[in-house]
């Protein structure tokens, strides 16, 4: 039998039956990676792996849960469980979640990090964020075609925390992209800044189960994205060129969190760390 943590499990007794509702307002979508963000007129940064060098993460995932299986019961239970929380603080971290990419990635961190960074005096973490961002695209995108696993909210009316789409609809669930990128980031972002490692994955982590509470992904595309992230982060560090911007990087970034600050919202902040305190969502 799967694991499942106590908590989920009660709020899946408790949980009302879902029913129709006006959707939510989307949170504004995620900057293009076909344009630099600092300069929007430039192409958009080459990836770091090509040819042999991209992963085929196919062979490395786990297929998705089977039809009537344990672990597929475990999916649905978790997404009628996290419909409880439409309201709550977890549900707007989740909408916040919703953003992604280099400029949202350091927005994500503000709290742990202790200060907001503007993108502007940041351009080699950019770089190298937006840079790995293809990356991460390029090793996601065959076990979805692969798979073409439907999203949890496709054939109900259960709330989701964004609008829905006929665009999201026909995308494909298995793995998260955001889960992917999430933590790929996460494991980047503690390599600019080992000495909050933990709370930088802890953060990471919680960005992609953030797609569960949101309502758009199944709570083992969220496990996979983890899995997928990793191993794309494996074979970027196997990069030199994505090594010696990381280096760039680290020491940018070491320069302005040396320097004066700009502190996130602190209400924000913590609403974040009390979320953080729950178990994170499992099997």
């Amino acid at each position: 039998m799967p694991r499942f943590p106590i908590a989920l499990a009660l709020l899946a007794l408790l949980a009302p039956a879902v029913h129709a509702e006006t959707p939510a307002t989307a949170e504004p979508s995620a900057p293009s990676v076909a344009a630099d963000p600092v300069r929007p007129d430039k192409p958009a940064h080459k990836p770091y792996l090509t040819g042999t060098g991209v992963p085929d993460t196919v062979p490395i995932l786990p297929a998705p849960p089977a039809s009537h299986s344990t672990l597929e019961a475990a999916d649905r239970a978790a997404f009628n469980a996290t419909r409880a929380m439409k309201g709550t603080p977890r549900w707007e971290m989740a909408a916040t979640d919703v953003a992604e990419g280099a400029a949202a990635i350091l927005e994500t961190f503000a709290c742990v990090l202790g200060t907001r960074i503007d993108q502007a005096r940041v351009p080699a973490v950019i770089t190298l964020f937006e840079r790995a961002r293809l990356d991460i695209a390029a090793g996601t995108r065959g076990p979805k075609v692969h798979y073409r696993r439907l999203r949890p909210f496709v054939g109900n009316e259960a709330p989701i925390c964004v609008q829905r789409t006929q665009a999201l609809a026909d995308s494909f669930s298995y793995p998260s992209g955001h889960a992917t990128q999430g933590w790929a980031y996460a494991l980047i972002m503690a390599a600019l800044v080992p000495e909050k490692a933990t709370a930088i994955l802890a953060r990471g982590r919680a960005y992609g189960e953030s797609r569960v509470v949101c309502g758009v992904h199944w709570l083992s595309d969220v496990a996979a994205g983890r899995t997928n992230g990793s191993v794309i982060f494996a074979a970027l560090v196997g990069d030199a060129a994505f090594r010696a911007d990381l280096d760039r990087a680290r020491a940018e970034l070491a320069k302005v969190l040396a320097g004066e600050r700009k502190p996130p919202d602190q209400a924000f902040c913590s609403r974040e760390a009390d979320a953080l305190k729950s178990p994170g969502l499992e099997f």
